[in-house]
């Protein structure tokens, strides 16, 4: 079974770009973020004539996250993280899909710092790790997946020097991503990578691009109980390279069957 993340930075534009990843890649379970469509303007039936089925948590030209599946129907279980009854910002959505609790976040970006959106990075981020802990008690199989907008350590981003200042890079976000992990969850693509940065994104401006100058930003952590069956992950950079590309691109692994 392969499931990607994929920050596609505007789905109704880059909708031709994501149609061409799926028939290449084949991944059955893709989380999207920063969709930046109303429910209603979500494209189902392009989606659905290459196979993939999804369920939205959509919000206008801002956020907004999807969860597809090919040949099957998400069962979706939740479509905000709880805590906070008050957020309405899009930024989370989880589904039952063969077997899997797939969990799609799009977590603050906290730009800039120190201010309002920092605190409210921290405050998401807490929330996230407090729901962790009650889906891992529940001892089920679970990807929790997406944009994190954290680089975990100096090795996940190309020149930490340049980047003291940004909300990605500060202890207190990093801290609570160290502590997501020593919970008990498996961050897939830096277990099986560990010599290679893996970058994800590349900023559209200063030729980051060209000058692999990334980032790590888009994770995939597995529970104890799904991640014994990790097999393999990568991350398809040809796809930034594409003209209209999303300055993400997508990230994924493959899991062998339960028993």
């Amino acid at each position: 079974m392969k499931l990607a993340t994929f920050n596609i930075n505007g789905i109704t534009k880059r909708l031709a770009n994501l149609i061409e990843w799926l028939a290449d890649a084949q991944p059955d379970v893709v989380a999207l973020q920063e969709i930046k469509c109303r429910n209603a303007e979500f494209p189902h039936r392009a989606l659905a004539a290459v196979g993939y089925q999804a369920i939205v948590h959509g919000q206008g030209p801002h956020h907004g996250v999807a969860i597809l599946a090919r040949n099957a129907t998400p069962l979706e279980t939740r479509r905000a993280l709880p805590g906070d009854p008050v957020d309405k910002e899009a930024r989370y959505l989880e589904a039952a899909i063969d077997g899997l609790l797939v969990c799609c976040l799009y977590l603050p970006n906290g730009n800039p710092q120190p201010g309002p959106k920092f605190d409210y990075k921290l405050a998401w981020f807490a929330r996230l790790i407090q729901h962790a802990e009650e889906l891992n008690a529940q001892h089920l199989p679970v990807v929790i997946l997406g944009d994190f907008n954290v680089v975990p350590t100096d090795f996940d981003i190309y020149s930490p020097r340049s980047w003291t200042k940004n909300a990605l890079l500060q202890p207190e976000p990093r801290r609570l991503y160290a502590r997501l992990l020593e919970y008990g969850w498996t961050d897939a693509l830096r277990t099986l990578f560990t010599e290679d940065p893996m970058f994800t994104f590349w900023q559209y401006y200063r030729d980051a691009w060209p000058r692999d100058a990334g980032w790590r930003l888009d994770h995939l952590l597995l529970n104890d109980v799904l991640a014994p069956r990790l097999v393999t992950a990568g991350v398809d950079r040809d796809v930034r390279g594409r003209p209209n590309a999303s300055d993400h691109a997508p990230a994924w692994i493959e899991l062998r069957d339960a028993p």
